[in-house]
């Protein structure tokens, strides 16, 4: 039970070579080494990591929803801010309220914060006497739930359930994750079991917005970091898209099922290469890159002709490989949106933070790590939802996607 996963981590983190962050002033122990996201060859096996978590700690889907009010409320517009590897969104807790960095995550779904020991979660936030524990692959945390009210831009949400990290590892330069994926993910992460109401859930169920989604405008960039992304909760942003929204249901296939699921399939170039045949995977805004299965990963390097950087840990092609690469085909519920060879490149601005060469190019495709036909065969990361509006409806248990003035552009 959780009780037993606790001591696993505090193993865990003590077994590792630099320090973890402990936020109770009555505990001190060893500390870890904590994932620096831009370091050199951090951002695949961080992403890889993340990818086996979500195999390994997966449920079969049954979501239960909450029938909230049917008052026309409208949207909330929140802005994001891009930091090359994930976004943030500033979330104010309490009162006096206290601001945090969280990482807007659809892989999860709990929120939690105090990764940053020196910005702990209010002492005035009213504990549920519940333990709260997410392991994330890339990283994990632990605490006690409290429930407070979060503001989120013009959105306020009194009596959210918080975790609030006494350790964490595997966050650096963030305070916790703003968790907005389907709420089954939240099952049995506190010790009282059961599920917990997400943001989303809470703010519905509240009559704060009136339906129960979430539209993801990101966009990519050149700079370290750049406040240029959106979250609408409780509808769509109709300026951030271009041409109709497709909706699909989320797939039937688990592992993807429990996620931000769907099926497609993804072909190179004009004379429609195969990738990677009809299969299922999740849209992930907590995973940079754009992951595709081992055998889908050859297949792309052998159409490309490109080769791995032991030193980034990124695919690289040459001057003349670039000149010849061709568009990804992804196809999805009957629509092929089209991802452009700009938008496979690594931002080239930004080789240097990730331990590159300035001059390289680099490629945000990378491995999976597993074979084709687990149930979970490709994650759409944040490289990939840059150049396409997301919206996740978890009311209808569905997601939409539509093209940006970002989808053709070249930016990188």
């Amino acid at each position: 039970m959780l009780s037993s996963s606790f001591f696993t981590l505090l193993l865990a983190l003590t077994a590792a070579s630099s320090p973890v962050v402990i936020r109770d002033n009555l505990i001190k122990l060893p500390l870890v080494k904590r994932i620096n996201s831009t370091g050199s060859a951090n951002i695949l096996q961080r992403d890889q990591a993340r990818a086996k978590s979500f195999k390994t700690q997966g449920r079969p889907h049954s979501t239960q929803f909450k029938h909230g009010s049917t008052a026309a409320a409208a949207p909330v517009s929140v802005p994001i801010t891009n930091g090359v590897v994930s976004y943030t969104v500033e979330v104010s807790i309490g009162s006096p309220a206290k601001t945090f960095n969280l990482i807007v995550d659809t892989g999860s779904s709990n929120t939690w914060a105090g990764a940053d020991e020196s910005n702990p979660v209010p002492a005035g936030s009213r504990s549920t006497g519940q333990l709260v524990e997410v392991i994330y692959g890339s990283g994990a945390f632990l605490g006690e739930e409290v429930i407070d009210t979060i503001t989120l831009g013009g959105l306020t949400i009194p009596s959210q359930s918080i975790g609030d990290a006494v350790i964490s590892e595997g966050f650096e330069g963030v305070d916790g994750i703003l968790g907005i994926g389907p709420t089954d993910l939240t099952e049995d992460t506190t010790s009282g079991g059961g599920t917990v109401p997400t943001v989303t859930d809470n703010a519905f169920t509240l009559g704060l917005i009136g339906t129960k989604e979430v539209g993801i405008s990101l966009e990519p960039t050149t700079s370290l970091s750049v406040t240029n992304g959106e979250l609408v909760f409780g509808g769509i942003d109709t300026s951030k898209f271009t041409g109709n929204l497709l909706s699909v249901p989320i797939t039937s296939t688990s592992p993807a099922s429990t996620f931000v699921g769907i099926d497609q399939t993804i072909t190179y170039g004009t004379a429609g290469t195969p990738i990677l045949a009809s299969t299922a995977g999740i849209l992930d805004t907590g995973t940079t890159l754009l992951l595709i299965a081992s055998d889908a990963i050859a297949a792309y390097e052998a159409a490309t002709g490109a080769v791995l950087d032991e030193t980034t840990g990124l695919l690289t092609i040459t001057s003349a490989q670039f000149a010849n690469l061709q568009s990804l085909f992804f196809q999805i519920g009957g629509e092929t949106f089209e991802f452009t060879p700009n938008a496979q490149l690594f931002p080239r601005a930004l080789n240097t933070a990730i331990g590159g060469q300035a001059d390289s190019i680099y490629l945000i495709v990378g491995d999976l790590g597993t074979e084709s036909g687990e149930g979970l065969d490709f994650i759409n990361g944040q490289s990939f939802l840059e150049r396409f509006y997301l919206v996740f409806d978890s009311g209808n248990s569905q997601v939409g996607l539509a093209t940006t003035p970002f989808t053709d552009a070249t930016t990188n």
